[in-house]
């Protein structure tokens, strides 16, 4: 598993490691890292160009012993210092004993735009705001660079416990992290300043529970239910469909087929969609009575395409039994009524309806999708599942927030929605939590998404079928 650590808690680690280490041992492990990956970059050190952009905190300190160690390996390294009087001594002294160079701001950005590398030492992780006025140009000029953009720690200009960004920021090729990941470095938008990342160990002790989780295939594959031997439709759980209407029969549809292939046992279908669904997939239980005469079910999904009809929600959500709610759902489910439920709770908003549901603009929720979770599973007492460009997941009782590492853009498409629904409440049935369904619903539906795209624009019902081939790739 991934995780991410708030800046409080590294720079508490940081503190307490240093104080059992001589001084600048850890500012020189974070360099030696730092070096090897920019020369891992570079392939040939000798004979290339790299260029530091240096603020005045030790983040530029880094660089600097960097571009020291890569200097005495041959190649041509000049500092840019954009706080001359503040620069770290030692790293500076350290890059002039090895032949690096020092230039003003004067030629920095011809030099930034024919260098093979550019190290980003401009700010650290404990800075809030977007570049100061006189560090935009640089960034700008890394932008034009022919060569690569290496963030040291984080990409400038990006909020590391948030991921939100805030005015002008580096865009970088590579971010070479040190001791844990950041928030920042899993969340859009700051996760697309951050380019590929690299982590570089630095001895920290950490806390055992992370500000941010990133679940990988084991973790997945250690979630998933398998039948055994003597298991039956019935222990292997049963979900029930409320989805769907006769403006939105196709709702219905691909929520069944996410649901299908979601681990349940069996999949019980309640609507007015039913001839819809009975004939794509005849192994449905099809009621029309309503919820309550469906027969037995361990877990609901309520919502996709459901229009307006309020009774259909408030029957699920009465019920003793996990449900997950989604679309229209969202909309006609109180947060009272949702957090008097007894039973655990799972739902799954894209940003729209986040916003719609905390009453702010969809553009505050796309940037700071870590608070937008967080308050929304607060003020809901339940589990929420924020869909988007990074899928998060956060529990009402707090703790280590989700984050969603498999998605990709080709799930933009009308129902995909549908089908995560579906395969979610699939995995509540089974017995999984509704983090953990949730978690491990994001990670297969993700997976299914680029598998079934493999680069080119799929279908929801695409993204279904694929399904199993991401289930058995999880599970190796």
């Amino acid at each position: 598993m991934r995780t991410a650590y708030s800046v409080e808690t590294v720079r508490n680690a940081e503190r307490e490691l240093m104080a059992r280490l001589p001084e600048g041992a850890l500012m020189q492990r974070a360099a030696a890292g730092l070096a090897a990956a920019c020369a891992d970059l570079l392939g040939r050190v000798y004979g290339s160009r790299v260029v530091l952009l240096v603020g005045s905190g030790d983040n530029g300190g880094d660089a600097l012993y960097a571009g020291a160690r890569l200097a005495r390996r041959g190649a041509g390294v000049t500092a840019v210092l954009l706080a001359p009087e503040r620069a770290h001594a030692g790293g500076l002294a350290a890059l002039r004993r090895a032949g690096g160079r020092v230039a003003g701001t004067g030629r920095a950005e011809a030099l930034v735009e024919g260098a093979d590398v550019v190290l980003d030492g401009i700010v650290g992780i404990g800075a809030k705001g977007g570049l100061r006025p006189d560090a935009v140009p640089l960034a700008a000029a890394a932008a034009r660079s022919r060569g690569a953009v290496v963030a040291v720690d984080l990409p400038s200009g990006v909020d590391a416990d948030t991921g939100e960004v805030h005015g002008e920021a580096v865009r970088a090729d590579l971010t070479v992290t040190f001791g844990t990941h950041k928030p920042g470095l899993l969340i859009d938008p700051a996760r697309e300043y951050a380019g590929s990342v690299r982590l570089v160990d630095i001895g920290l002790e950490l806390p055992a529970e992370p500000e941010l989780e990133a679940l990988q295939h084991d973790d997945v594959a250690r979630l998933l239910p398998v039948p055994r031997a003597e298991s039956d439709k019935y222990r292997r759980g049963v979900v029930g469909i409320a989805a769907g209407s006769a403006r939105y029969p196709g709702a219905a549809v691909l929520a069944v087929s996410g649901a299908l292939r979601g681990g349940a046992g069996a999949v019980r279908y309640v609507g007015p969609a039913g001839d819809a669904v009975i004939a794509r997939f005849p192994e449905t239980l099809v009621s029309d009575q309503g919820p309550k005469h469906a027969g037995r079910v361990q877990a609901w999904v309520v919502g996709p395409g459901a229009g307006d009809d309020a009774a259909t929600v408030a029957e699920v959500l009465a019920a003793d039994v996990p449900v997950l709610i989604d679309a229209d759902g969202l909309r006609l489910a109180g947060s009272e009524v949702v957090r008097g439920r007894r039973a655990p709770t799972l739902m799954t908003p894209h940003a729209g309806e986040a916003a719609a549901l905390l009453g702010v603009d969809r553009a505050e929720v796309e940037g700071g999708r870590l608070a937008a979770v967080r308050e929304l599973a607060r003020r809901y007492g339940a589990t929420v599942l924020l869909k988007g460009s990074t899928t998060l997941v956060a529990d009402s009782g707090g703790g280590a927030v989700r984050v969603n590492p498999t998605g990709t853009g080709w799930l933009a498409t009308a129902g995909s929605g549908d089908v995560l629904s579906g395969l979610g409440g699939s995995l509540l049935a089974a017995g999984l939590s509704a983090a953990d369904a949730g978690s491990a619903g994001a990670y297969l539906h993700g997976l299914a998404g680029r598998l079934a795209a493999d680069g080119a624009p799929v279908g929801a019902h695409d993204v279904a079928e694929a399904v199993p081939e991401a289930w058995r790739n999880v599970l190796g």
